[in-house]
């Protein structure tokens, strides 16, 4: 393929919603993510989200970004209002449901019951959980940080539950999110099932890459 160049004021002169997909694109694939809040009305909200991403493991954080706050925000005022949210592995099944919760509901309107999906409430935990996903995980808010540059919203959380199949987790502790039917997501609409080319024990300098099998 011939590559063009697209300097930043290329990017800057293209038009807002083209702009928009196309610098979304360019980091590649990510995670696709259901976030479930609710308020202390019990009004439950879903929301896809494809910027959740791991921050560490000891304590085991995990963040994501929120667009800026400058209008109604449902999942990220539920989150700073309760602090408590459950992040959901989006599934092959359900992408299209997935994908709808992106529209803009009125507030008194669920995005679960919207889209055809189940809230779930385990283990007194506060937050939501989507009873179809296959990968949940419930986090308390550890504290929000206001990007200057452009006014998003990093929320940090720490993780409080997992509700898997432990034939996923390897002996390892490695999830096999593939078997699990997680999907990936490129740009603001694109979904993908994975297939994974390869694993690789744990790199070392100046010896060779070797393959590990699943055990």
């Amino acid at each position: 393929m011939t590559q063009k160049l697209f300097s930043a004021t290329d990017i800057a002169q293209l038009d807002d919603r083209y702009r928009a997909s196309f610098v979304n694109s360019l980091s590649g694939f990510k995670s696709a993510n259901l976030i479930g809040t609710t308020n202390t009305t019990q009004q439950n909200n879903l929301a896809i989200v494809s910027s959740v991403f791991h921050l560490g493991a000891h304590p085991p954080l995990m963040g994501m970004i929120s667009r800026p706050h400058v209008t109604r925000r449902d999942t990220l005022e539920n989150i700073l209002e309760l602090g408590v949210f459950t992040i959901n592995h989006v599934h092959k099944d359900f992408t299209a449901q997935a994908h709808q919760t992106s529209g803009r509901y009125v507030q008194d309107i669920s995005e679960f019951d919207a889209v055809g999906l189940t809230p779930e409430f385990l283990n007194d935990f506060p937050a939501p959980y989507v009873k179809e996903s296959q990968i949940k995980i419930g986090l308390k808010l550890i504290r929000t940080e206001t990007i200057p540059e452009n006014n998003t919203v990093l929320i940090i959380g720490q993780i409080e539950a997992v509700h898997l199949d432990p034939s996923l987790v390897l002996s390892s502790g490695f999830i096999d999110i593939e078997k699990a039917g997680t999907v990936a997501v490129s740009g603001l609409d694109s979904y993908y099932e994975t297939q994974r080319i390869q694993r690789y024990a744990y790199a070392k300098p100046n010896q060779e890459t070797k393959s590990i099998s699943d055990s």
